[in-house]
């Protein structure tokens, strides 16, 4: 199983220099890849040009967004070229998860309907990859990928969002929980891809937060009952989620790969590099 981190642009207040070792480390360090979160409304950094950062600041690792929320922005052309610009100048390392979204306060701010996201994420799928073709609403909308489209990725945990994965994408990335749940999750999952006359396997991922180190409990707690506020208590059960023991995580890490986990994503509370070191001393060492 890959093991990749999450660069974490959605702590308040991270400062730029910081994130940027953050991601030379984890390239160094030996983790497949790094990822991003998408929001609006809230103190974190805009995925794509995070992304585009650490791809400057990398020779090696994997950028995946886990997940970008394509539907509140306004033009898929645009998109389109902003993400195929990030595949160029990453040397076709990007890998594009998608999904619909919970937070209306997103789409509200960037003027798109809520209530439609779903249906809009279904066209813009299809368009992106039009443009990528240099077809689309706008033809000759370049630059191309570097190998001619960039790999989706499905996230979302509702019926449709998981049809929508099985459907258009190389797999599901689920938001987390316990590895027996994913197991599930994984037959699930894999029952849908057969119904969409899907051939070969889908690949599965996964998310977890992790806060090593003194006052790892505590640092989880703040960041995510931030981060979810708008959950309500639910907030309260994802912060006491996090692992913060090293024996821990090896033992998170060897259940998710039994239950058929292809990648699992370590989400940091902190923008602290130093605990990088933490994370791969107990899972690639």
């Amino acid at each position: 199983m890959d093991i990749g981190v999450c660069l974490p642009i959605g702590v308040p207040g991270a400062a730029g220099g910081r994130l940027i070792e953050f991601a030379r480390r984890a390239d160094r360090l030996g983790f497949s890849s790094l990822t991003v979160t998408d929001r609006v409304v809230y103190d974190s950094y805009d995925s794509i040009v995070a992304l585009s950062a650490a791809a400057g600041a990398t020779t090696r690792i994997k950028l995946v967004s886990a997940v970008l929320l394509p539907a509140y922005r306004p033009s898929t052309v645009e998109l389109a070229k902003q993400l195929a610009s990030l595949d160029r100048l990453s040397d076709g390392r990007l890998v594009v998860g998608l999904s619909a979204g919970l937070r209306e306060d997103d789409y509200s701010a960037t003027g798109a309907r809520f209530t439609t996201r779903g249906r809009r994420l279904d066209t813009m799928i299809q368009e992106l990859r039009e443009v990528w073709q240099g077809k689309g609403p706008a033809p000759g909308t370049g630059p191309r990928p570097v190998a001619g489209d960039i790999p989706l990725w499905g996230g979302g945990h509702s019926p449709a969002g998981l049809r929508r994965a099985a459907r258009h994408t190389i797999g599901w990335i689920s938001p987390g929980g316990p590895p027996q749940r994913f197991a599930d999750q994984v037959t699930a999952f894999r029952a849908l891809w057969a119904e969409e006359g899907r051939t070969g396997t889908p690949r599965m991922g996964a998310n977890c937060y992790v806060a090593l180190g003194p006052d790892g409990a505590e640092h989880a707690r703040a960041h995510m009952l931030s981060y979810y506020a708008y959950m309500g208590p639910m907030a309260e059960r994802l912060a006491a989620g996090a692992v913060t023991d090293p024996g821990a995580l090896r033992a998170l890490v060897d259940a998710y790969a039994a239950a058929g986990c292809d990648e699992l994503f370590l989400l940091s509370v902190t923008d602290d590099p130093d605990g990088l070191d933490l994370i791969a001393d107990a899972v690639l060492r």
